[in-house]
């Protein structure tokens, strides 16, 4: 056996079997170099193999966690429009009551909410229901506007301003229609019990004797 065909024997040995203890050589009775792992009685040496080059195993990365995309909020486009009062309607109500009707398109998503804008400001609480009583508004002209806002009142879309004027009778012209009686002071607005005249104590007559 020759020199080449002696080491490719000793090389696939050392890879076929890298767990076992070790490689054996020994000659037989024609002569043959054999290798082997497993020795047998009869003389043998055991082959030192060079180390075989090696690289320690990369450690696996752990897989990355894909967190989902967070769902994002759609926008909505709502049409808003306010059917009552009218653009520029007079409004005569001593009480300083109106009363507001909105058309909107589509219907509100969870979490709206209609909101009323009296002078730009917000006139009452939020609410699902497209109508709503305005109570003890100023007389005078004012600008109205209904909002659409989220859980946290946050403006998210709103309508036109519109003009309405409200007419009430004075204090002063109540009285003059209709003035106050002793019994009206503290009961009718225009009539406070400040304003009340002070009554004249009866003072009885005593005749000298």
């Amino acid at each position: 056996m020759s020199i080449v065909r002696q080491a490719a024997a000793i090389l696939l040995l050392a890879t076929a079997l890298p767990a076992l203890g070790g490689i054996y050589s020994y000659t037989d009775a024609e002569g043959n170099r054999v290798f082997t792992d497993r020795p047998t009685g009869q003389a043998m040496e055991e082959v030192q193999l060079k180390p075989s080059n090696s690289m320690a195993a990369q450690p696996t990365p752990a897989p990355r966690v894909v967190q989902p995309p967070k769902p994002q909020e759609a926008t909505i486009r709502y049409q808003l429009q306010i059917l009552s009062p009218a653009a520029d309607e007079a409004i005569r109500n001593n009480a300083g009551s109106v009363s507001v009707t909105v058309q909107a398109e589509p219907a509100l998503q969870p979490g709206h909410a209609y909101q009323v804008l009296l002078d730009g400001q917000p006139f009452g609480a939020p609410g699902e229901e497209t109508t709503f009583e305005l109570n003890n508004v100023d007389r005078g002209t004012h600008q109205l506007a209904v909002a659409v806002v989220d859980a946290q009142e946050r403006v998210l879309q709103q309508s036109e301003s519109l003009s309405f004027h409200l007419i009430r009778t004075s204090l002063a012209q109540r009285r003059m229609v209709n003035p106050c009686k002793k019994a009206d002071y503290g009961v009718r607005p225009e009539c406070p019990l400040k304003d009340k005249p002070v009554e004249k104590r009866d003072i009885p007559f005593v005749p000298f004797l």
